[in-house]
């Protein structure tokens, strides 16, 4: 990550999540209950590399033993986003990192999701208006509409474009498309050249 910040010149922005597989814990020989403790200390790690020079970590899970080691152009170090979804993830968003990063979730469940990581960012003793909302959307452009269930980001051109107004107006700073093509490259590409309507 370090390279990629060094050879963009200061463009990387480096997003995270806990995991939520238990199967894909097991393949990794993981412990799932131990996650939240494995996250604070990644962040804690990953902070201590890009900003002090030698380098030395030791925690539980994680050690670096005294090391020089480049560092990025960014400081004190390139923004952190966290995918968080638990109260208690949610919390490490607005004490450890530079924003939030939601997919998947309901346009009411992000309203009060945003509102609860701006109050624990409060009481972090940050700023809550420093933190970003950038969300990923899962977009499924359609030729018709779909009923009130609908996922968001999911229906006609006009539905989804209602959905990206209805995410900014909460204060979402950015939106980023998650595709899934059917039909291999062409599809693909169809649905970006779609989606380039909608910026």
């Amino acid at each position: 990550m370090t390279t990629l910040d060094i050879l963009s010149n200061g463009r990387l922005r480096a997003g995270f999540g806990l995991g939520w597989s238990a199967d894909e814990f097991e393949a990794a020989g993981a412990n799932q209950k131990a996650r939240g403790a494995r996250a604070d200390e990644f962040l804690a790690a990953l902070k201590t590399i890009w900003s002090e020079d030698p380098v030395e970590f030791r925690g539980e899970y994680f050690t670096v033993p005294r090391s020089i080691i480049a560092k990025p152009v960014q400081k004190p170090h390139p923004p952190i986003y966290l995918a968080a979804y638990a109260p208690a993830a949610l919390k490490r968003a607005a004490r450890s990192a530079n924003g939030w990063m939601p997919v998947g979730i309901p346009l009411d469940g992000t309203a009060a999701m945003i509102t609860q990581l701006r109050q624990f960012a409060k009481d972090a003793g940050r700023d809550p208006q420093s933190l970003e909302v950038i969300v990923g959307a899962n977009l499924s452009i359609l030729p018709h509409s779909l009923g009130p269930d609908r996922p968001l980001f999911a229906g006609s051109e006009e539905q989804v474009m209602n959905d990206i107004q209805a995410v900014k107006k909460l204060g979402a700073s950015e939106i980023f498309f998650i595709m899934f093509p059917e039909r291999g490259i062409k599809d693909l590409l169809a649905a970006m050249e779609r989606s380039r309507r909608f910026a």
